[in-house]
């Protein structure tokens, strides 16, 4: 019996964690894109920064979308997905705060 309860308790485990991994890269992808429309919208980003953004943005969806082809993404991809996020929130940042404002 304790044996059955912790199997089960292990299986919850495991895909309770693999759910959150699955929504970290999502929810990242969906608040960098919150950031640049934000960004688009106030003026601290011009548009031409705006789309260099989104064309990062674009790399890493098509990245994430390679990765998963075999229905896993192995530690690997997973930390070329997260400095590619890394990165990028990086750039959102830089952008936004050039000094370059889309209503001088």
């Amino acid at each position: 019996m304790k044996r059955l309860v912790s199997v089960f308790l292990s299986g919850a485990l495991f895909l309770g964690l693999s759910a959150v991994c699955f929504a970290g890269v999502n929810g990242r992808q969906y608040r960098e894109q919150r950031r640049i429309r934000e960004g688009v919208r106030s003026g601290e980003l011009t548009r031409r920064e705006a789309g260099r953004l989104g064309a990062e943005q674009a790399r890493i969806r098509a990245y994430e979308r390679y990765a998963r082809r075999d229905g896993y993404i192995s530690p690997r991809e997973r930390a070329r997905l997260d400095r590619g996020l890394d990165r990028d929130s990086r750039d959102i940042y830089r952008q936004k705060h050039d000094g370059q404002d889309r209503n001088p």
